[in-house]
C-alpha cells in the first residue's frame, strides 16, 4: 500500500468541492499521492465552465447562502476554487473523470476541461486507485 490518498468526487455541490480540493491539496502538501476519481454531479464541475457553478449543500436559498459563504470564504482567506484547483494540479495531483458516467450523463470529452484531466477511467481505475491507497474518501 503507497501513501496515497483517493478521494471520490460524486457530489457537484461547491461546499463538497471545497472539502475535496482542500484534503488532497493537505495530503499533497504533506507529500503523499492523490487521486480525484470524479463521477456523477461531481464530474458536471469538470465541464468548461463549471467549475464556480453550483449549490450548496444546504442552506442554498436561492443562491443567497452560496454568496454569504463565498463571501465568508474571501474575508477569511481561503483560496478559490479555481486556485485550489490550480495548487492541486501543481503539486502533482491526478484527475480521473468516470467514463461511465460520461455515458449515462450525455458527456463528451469535448464538453470538458482537458486540461485538468490526466485519465478517463471506470469502476475498475477506481477499484485499483482505491486498494493502492492508504486513505480513501467519498464526497
Amino acid at each position: 500500500m503507497e501513501d496515497k490518498t483517493t478521494i471520490v468526487v460524486q457530489s457537484g455541490d461547491m461546499d463538497k468541492l471545497y472539502s475535496a480540493l482542500i484534503i488532497s491539496n493537505g495530503s499533497l502538501a504533506m507529500g503523499m499521492e492523490v487521486s480525484l476519481y470524479f463521477t456523477f454531479w461531481g464530474l458536471l464541475r469538470l465541464k468548461k465552465g463549471g467549475l464556480n457553478k453550483g449549490p450548496l449543500s444546504k442552506m442554498n436559498f436561492l443562491s443567497l447562502g452560496r454568496r454569504m459563504i463565498l463571501s465568508r470564504m474571501k474575508k477569511n482567506n481561503v483560496a478559490s476554487l479555481d486556485h485550489l484547483l490550480d495548487d492541486f494540479k501543481e503539486l502533482g495531483g491526478r484527475i480521473i473523470a468516470c467514463e461511465m458516467t460520461m455515458g449515462i450523463m450525455g458527456i463528451q470529452r469535448s464538453d470538458l476541461r482537458e486540461d485538468l484531466i490526466d485519465e478517463y477511467g471506470a469502476v475498475g481505475t477506481y477499484i485499483k486507485e482505491a486498494r493502492d491507497s492508504n486513505i480513501t474518501l467519498f464526497i
